[in-house]
């Protein structure tokens, strides 16, 4: 008998392992086999008796199954939480169901009201155009009834008088028929029209494919003036004709060119049917094309239009030129202006009338260059003053505050007599037809001499009082205060002789006396109103810029809400810096003062370009063969308000000569920054600046590429520099002093060296470093150098006369008994410009 017979043969492995072999491949065509084992998984079977509770044991839950059905591993509370998830779910579903449901219900009663009421509204605008025909109809048949019935009562009235009962019964039986009959058919047609209107309306809340892909609902919306015409032209058709509206005529403002879209809006036209227009007349052009102005007369008259020619300087007109009427005018202080030769004593007197006159705590003028206050005396009278610079630099300046002024005080130094300014200053006042009172200033000094004042003052043909003459003459000084009573006194009675008016309640008037660009305020113009009042608030145009008054300051620094004539203001608002002497007018609108300084802008640059353009091209070749011979010293000039920046060009300009001058590259107002930096290292210029410092960025950038940046307060100082600087550029002189004479007794000829002079020095020193001609008959032969002097049989460095020496020249032997040599020195002479 076999032992095992029966049983299974016992192994290594258990019943749940079963071997294997796995091929694994890699890189480059290597492989190698794996030996694997897969086990399977272990399944519990429970035994017949063991799904049944012991006694007393825990009632399983018939809720969680039969747990011999149950997937193995998973216990009763694991089935208890799956079941309860389950739960919820659903019921989060039945909610959602509900909560979608309602959300549908309110979409649906939605869409029913929002079709309700586009169905009243068709419904009230088919009864309104039913009405409107019905109403038209009725008036038709009205007409109608009538002609029928002037027909009838004109042949009744022709028909003879025995037939009229039969006549009137035949009439009116056949005439019942055709009425009845036509009413019938225009009924039939009223109802048809009427059933086609709101089958129309009924499909035209639909949107179909070809609607949506040809733009005609689904692509841009209609206009408000597209949708009214289309409701016009239903209205006019439900009425019973298409009624064609008049056409208006415009008349159209035609500039020298203009837009072809602007040329649309102003005739009031499509733009696509001017296009067309023009097409059709052989230009192709787009909307956004400039034509000119006959092209554009053609179009106008092509659609009916009439043309007006205007001019683009005709924006100017809106500035009122109206002469002021004699009721209008007021009286107002008189604008007084302090002139003359520089440290005369102009500001020390302003400043002594001022300090008499003004509150102490008063604070700072308007500007330091030319400075604005008003001085109000003792017995009431308000003066405006201006005072002007008196150096050189400054003639434009002292020229506007002449030409602004009613009154100039000419103010000259008892101890320095008439200057050179002072001359300038009376023909100013001259050119500018203006009083003048003279104010003799530092009488107190030991040295002065005012008779002598008045005698050269007879020179340039102004007589004062004193002198028998009509010209005021005041004795003052500015240190002890001495005369300044009768200087105002004297200022009053000029302006009481020249009963100064003007009118205030008119659109302001006024100068600019002075602009700069202040960092924290922006650019700032000092403006002296003449006519009218400025009002914070206005709109105005000066020069080439405009803006609107965003505040005005007045001499005493204080804000004001209005300035009247003869006021100096500070104006804040502009959008740039103007220049000064511009005139400021106040217009009405932003759009009348940006078109008149863009048309101010364009004519200045198109002037400059004009000036350009005038040179011809052998001009053009003959000035850079000049600019080749002389040197140029480019500056960049920055300065704190444009009277300085102006004055400091024009002296710039003066400076030079024949072979040197200064050129500015660049002139502004304001603080030095990058750009002025930039521009002063691509021409190697230097930067000047007048009471101006750089930014932080522009000194770095100037610190790194090397331009120099130099800083003045005084005019004086950069004038100087400037012209030691230009003087640099000027070649030294080249001077000959002539050291000696000596004569030629003899020609000898020596081997290695040539022909050999034997001279005699007849006048002055031979030196062999020193230059020599050659005189033959008093006639120049030859210039250049000696090759050796000798004495004897020595090379010496001088002879003197009456000695004598042997003599070679440089690449020179034509040298003949008798001739002369004239021996001299060339030194070199340093330049400056004067």
């Amino acid at each position: 008998m076999n032992d095992n017979d029966g049983k299974k043969t016992l192994g290594v492995r258990g019943p749940g392992a079963r071997p294997g072999n796995v091929k694994q491949s890699f890189s480059h065509g290597r492989t190698k086999n794996v030996v694997v084992e897969t086990k399977r998984k272990r399944v519990v079977v429970p035994k017949p008796g063991a799904g049944k509770p012991a006694a007393g044991g825990a009632v399983p839950n018939p809720a969680l199954g039969d747990p011999a059905k149950r997937p193995a591993g998973i216990s009763d509370a694991e089935m208890e939480r799956r079941l309860k998830a389950l739960q919820a779910a659903k019921a989060r579903e039945g909610e959602e169901a509900i909560q979608r449901e309602a959300e549908e219900k309110a979409r649906e009663e939605e869409r029913a009201r929002r079709r309700e009421e586009a169905e009243a509204k068709e419904r009230e605008e088919r009864e309104r155009e039913e009405a409107l025909k019905a109403k038209a109809e009725e008036e038709q048949r009205k007409a109608r009834e009538t002609e029928e019935a002037a027909k009838r009562a004109a042949a009744a009235a022709a028909a003879p008088a025995d037939d009229a009962p039969v006549g009137r019964a035949a009439s009116k039986a056949p005439a019942a028929a055709p009425r009845k009959k036509e009413r019938e058919t225009e009924a039939q047609e009223r109802d048809a029209r009427a059933a086609k209107v709101r089958e129309d309306s009924r499909r035209s809340g639909k949107l179909t494919l070809n609607q949506a892909l040809s733009g005609g609902e689904g692509g841009r919306t209609k206009s408000m003036a597209a949708m009214k015409r289309k409701q016009e032209r239903a209205r006019q058709k439900a009425m019973g004709g298409n009624v064609e509206r008049e056409k208006i005529v415009r008349d159209v403002q035609l500039p020298e060119a203009i837009m072809v879209s602007e040329l649309a809006n102003r005739m009031a036209e499509r733009v696509g049917a001017v296009v067309k227009a023009l097409m059709q007349n052989g230009m192709m052009v787009t909307q956004n094309q400039t034509i000119d102005a006959d092209t554009a007369e053609l179009i106008i008259e092509e659609f009916g239009h009439r043309a007006v020619r205007v001019s683009d300087s005709d924006v100017e007109d809106v500035i009122a030129s109206v002469e002021d009427r004699s009721e209008d005018l007021k009286p107002r202080p008189p604008v007084v202006t302090i002139m003359g030769h520089v440290d005369h004593g102009k500001t020390s007197l302003l400043d002594a009338i001022r300090n008499a006159k003004v509150v102490a705590s008063e604070a700072g003028g308007i500007t330091q260059h030319i400075g604005a206050y008003q001085v109000k005396t003792d017995k009431g009278a308000l003066l405006t003053f201006l005072d002007t610079p008196g150096h050189a630099a400054f003639t434009s300046m002292r020229a506007r505050g002449a030409h602004v002024t009613d009154i100039v005080v000419l103010v000259v130094a008892a101890d320095d007599a008439v200057m050179p300014q002072t001359v300038e200053a009376i023909n100013h006042a001259k050119a500018a037809k203006v009083p003048m009172i003279v104010a003799i200033n530092k009488i107190d000094k030991p040295e002065a001499n005012p008779t002598k004042v008045r005698t050269d003052l007879l020179q340039h043909e102004v007589v004062v009082e004193a002198m028998s003459g009509d010209v005021q003459d005041v004795e003052v000084s500015a240190l002890t205060g001495l005369g300044l009573d009768e200087l105002l006194e004297a200022i009053a009675l000029q302006a009481e002789i020249l009963e100064l008016k003007a009118n205030p309640n008119r659109f302001a008037e006024g100068a600019v006396i002075e602009a700069k660009l202040d960092v924290g305020r922006g650019p700032v113009a000092t403006v002296l109103v003449q006519k009218g009042t400025l009002k914070q608030g206005d709109i105005f145009v000066v020069g080439e810029q405009w803006g609107k008054v965003r505040a005005l300051i007045d001499d005493k620094g204080e804000r004001i809400t209005e300035a009247g004539p003869s006021v100096p203001v500070e104006v804040l608002g502009l959008n740039g810096t103007p220049e000064a002497g511009d005139v400021l007018n106040v217009v009405e609108t932003e759009a009348q003062a940006r078109e008149i300084a863009e048309y101010r802008a364009n004519a200045a640059k198109e002037k400059r370009a004009a000036v350009g353009a005038a040179t011809t091209l052998d001009q053009l070749m003959a000035k850079a063969k000049a600019d080749q011979s002389v040197a140029e010293l480019p500056i960049v000039v920055k300065a704190d308000v444009q009277g300085s920046a102006e004055a400091i060009v024009q002296a710039m300009e003066k400076i030079g000569n024949d072979e040197v001058r200064v050129r500015v590259l660049h002139s502004g107002v304001g603080a030095i920054t990058e750009t002025d930096v930039g521009l002063a290292e691509a021409s190697g210029a230097p930067i000047m600046g007048f009471n101006v410092r750089a930014n932080a960025s522009a000194r770095n950038t100037a610190n790194q590429k090397g331009v120099e940046i130099r800083y003045y307060s005084v005019i004086y100082d950069l004038v100087d520099d400037v012209k030691k600087a230009a003087s640099g550029l000027l070649s030294n002189e080249i001077r000959e002093k002539f050291i000696g004479y000596a004569q030629i007794k003899e020609v000898f000829k020596v081997s290695g060296v040539g022909k050999v002079a034997g001279c005699l020095v007849t006048e002055g020193i031979a030196r062999r470093s020193a230059g020599v001609r050659l005189l033959r008959d008093d006639v120049v032969i030859h210039e250049g150098n000696l090759k050796t002097l000798k004495r004897f049989k020595d090379e010496v460095k001088e002879v003197t006369s009456g000695q004598e020496c042997g003599m070679a020249f440089e690449n020179y032997e034509d040298v003949r008994p008798g001739d002369v040599i004239e021996i001299f020195e060339r030194e070199e002479v340093v330049r400056n410009l004067t």
